[in-house]
């Protein structure tokens, strides 16, 4: 392609405010140039002009770009983690009323997963869960609550016959009970403002696309995020190696709190 990369992550800033510099570059650009392969179009200027004029080739690249593997109760341990450890710990220090903020939420998984949890501790009236993703697509899919069976895969039982109703084979749809206490935002990472006073923020496989840069930026801005002996939950593929260079001290295995 002959249209420069460099000219066309400026014109998709500016279409969408997501900044393709803070994503690996290599990693990235295969999976855009995957994209125009698909459409059978020729550049990177062609594309960006298909983009401006068909809405639905436009949501469709924002969705594409977008990391969105997701599944309820992902890695059990470490959510048994929270529950026994973490969570104790946070009522402890700040009382059982929670800030929390699940941070690119992708589908709607993991903050519906929160509240489920709560729901073993506390009444359902007294949970909120803040949720964001850059992605409107991924945010209305999580609003409106349809999941397959591969999603439900590790999410313990009693919660499954207790908030979710079979449609068929190969879908389920999660209990209005548990959607009305998450409430969704859209928000870019790199770009927009941080809820503040936070006690426990959740974000998980989601920076290891970023830079190192960027995501330094980002673990800056969740530590000024969380109040003291707040904890940010971070995936199984992700390790902060000096955490103290960036605000935190290293709680448990991928559970980092505030100093």
């Amino acid at each position: 392609m002959v249209y420069d990369y460099e000219v066309f992550k400026k014109h998709i800033f500016d279409m969408t405010n997501i900044d393709l510099n803070c994503y690996k570059e290599r990693q990235m650009k295969r999976r855009i140039d995957a994209l125009i392969a698909k459409h059978k179009i020729a550049s990177y200027e062609a594309y960006v002009s298909q983009l401006k004029k068909e809405r639905e080739m436009f949501d469709e690249f924002v969705n594409y770009l977008t990391i969105n593997v997701s599944e309820f109760y992902r890695n059990p341990e470490q959510w048994e983690l929270l529950e026994k450890e973490i969570l104790p710990f946070l009522f402890e220090k700040h009382g059982k009323q929670l800030k929390i903020w699940s941070a690119a939420c992708s589908t709607g998984d993991e903050p519906y997963s929160l509240v489920m949890l709560l729901s073993k501790i506390m009444p359902l009236t007294s949970i909120k869960i803040i949720a964001t993703d850059i992605d409107n697509q991924v945010l209305e899919k999580a609003q409106l609550g349809l999941y397959n069976a591969k999603s439900l895969k590790t999410l313990p039982l009693e919660f499954q016959s207790k908030y979710f109703t079979k449609i068929n084979d190969r879908t389920y749809q999660i209990s209005d009970k548990i959607k009305s206490r998450v409430e969704f935002k859209k928000h870019n990472l790199l770009k927009d403002e941080y809820p503040q006073g936070c006690h426990l923020i959740v974000c998980r496989n989601v920076l290891i696309y970023f830079t190192e840069e960027a995501k330094n930026d980002i673990y800056l801005k969740f530590a000024n995020s969380l109040k003291t002996d707040g904890m940010l939950f971070v995936g199984s593929t992700e390790q902060i190696l000096q955490p103290s260079k960036l605000g935190y001290d290293s709680f448990r295995s991928f559970f980092y709190r505030k100093a």
